[in-house]
């Protein structure tokens, strides 16, 4: 009958077990339900940020080779306004200059919102793509 009787010292190591078991189970929940995802979360802002820094910098460049585009344009109208016999060339070298210098900017809006659409759907397909992870 003594060896089937649990001492104190038994049940205690027992509850210390059962304790430290218990303790490990809420530990590992806690990092499976709040620690990772959390990590994923960050790791997903930090490389939605980094694409956000990409893209701004596409956009700046975009920007600069159309300042580019616009600057050539305008010397060339100013040069060939120079050279015109009367002013009814110049006139006309005016309007040409000025039609065209609204097409290209129609053209340049449209490419930079383009762009911008594209980021915008890239950076919800990012966001949707680390959310399914969870």
């Amino acid at each position: 009958m003594a060896a089937s009787r649990k001492t104190a010292g038994d049940r205690a190591k027992e509850a210390t077990g059962k304790m430290r078991e218990g303790a490990g189970k809420a530990k590992q929940a806690f990092e499976d339900h709040v620690v990772d995802p959390a990590r994923r979360v960050g790791e997903a802002v930090k490389a939605s940020g980094e694409k956000v820094a990409e893209q701004n910098k596409a956009v700046g460049l975009k920007m600069i080779d159309q300042a580019e585009a616009n600057a050539r344009e305008a010397f060339a109208a100013m040069r060939a306004a120079a050279v015109a016999k009367d002013l009814s060339d110049v006139m006309k070298i005016q309007g040409d200059f000025l039609r065209e210098q609204s097409n290209r900017s129609m053209a340049h809006a449209r490419e930079v919102g383009e762009l911008i659409m594209q980021f915008g759907r890239d950076a919800v397909g990012t966001m949707k793509g680390s959310a399914g992870k969870g």
